[in-house]
């Protein structure tokens, strides 16, 4: 049996915040690993702490104890500048609001990620194109995102997260704002789209749907990083979501 390699990796990982005078300790000597290549929904109640540990993996946030690591890096050892870079070039980003860039069209949004790497320009609008077709949306190139529909708009965030080929794609309840049909049609873009590029997907979710379509489940409790647990693992049955 091929050992599978671990991409992230999170040890005795400790994050507190200041709230109203008091600690807010959101994780707790959390600990976990994911693999290359795996797609894996995070589960937990509102505040428990999944926005966190997408912030301490893409590097945006840093713990206040413990050990991150994303492939060969370690987080917590290097400079925010490589963090920068780091996100730069490996990482991918879906949001629950979107978060296009409004005075920018629907191309220009796309293509942001590869113009920040200087990407050539003929390069850049040759994968622009490529990439709104893979999401149905080549003929709105030229559209304003306002003049989208909430799907259509997380379309573009899909295409824009996955233009620049990451290594790591991250997705923070990338369908909460989406009726349950568009829901389903993005959350089978992205899966579909991260396992054809060999990606590694980490999606902090309400949604069962969503839990649905991965290779495993984790949860947040209580500050620490559980698998899902089944009737079934009683027998033995690893559990799919």
């Amino acid at each position: 049996m091929t050992q599978r390699e671990v991409f992230v990796s999170f040890e005795n990982v400790s994050r507190h915040f200041d709230e109203g005078g008091r600690q807010l300790t959101v994780l707790r000597d959390a600990t976990c690993e994911i693999y290359r290549g795996e797609v894996v929904a995070l589960l937990g109640r509102s505040g428990s702490g999944k926005s966190t540990m997408l912030n301490l993996i893409a590097g945006i946030d840093v713990c206040d104890s413990g050990r991150i690591t994303v492939g060969e890096m370690v987080l917590d050892d290097v400079t925010e500048t490589a963090r920068t870079l780091f996100r730069r070039r490996e990482l991918g980003f879906v949001f629950q609001s979107f978060n296009l860039v409004p005075t920018l069209k629907v191309g220009e949004n796309v293509e942001l990620p590869l113009a920040l790497l200087k990407v050539d320009e003929r390069e850049r609008q040759a994968r622009t194109r490529h990439a709104l077709a893979e999401v149905g949306l080549e003929d709105r190139a030229q559209a304003f995102p306002e003049s989208l529909s909430g799907g259509e708009r997380q379309r573009v965030a899909v295409a824009r997260a996955l233009i620049h080929k990451p290594s790591l794609i991250l997705a923070d309840e990338p369908t909460g704002n989406l009726d349950d049909e568009n829901a389903s049609g993005v959350l089978d873009l992205l899966v579909s789209m991260s396992r054809e590029r060999g990606a590694t997907l980490v999606m902090a979710t309400h949604s069962g749907d969503a839990a649905n379509r991965v290779d495993r489940i984790l949860r947040i409790v209580s500050g620490r990083i559980e698998p899902w647990v089944t009737e079934n693992d009683s027998a033995g049955t690893e559990p799919t979501g």
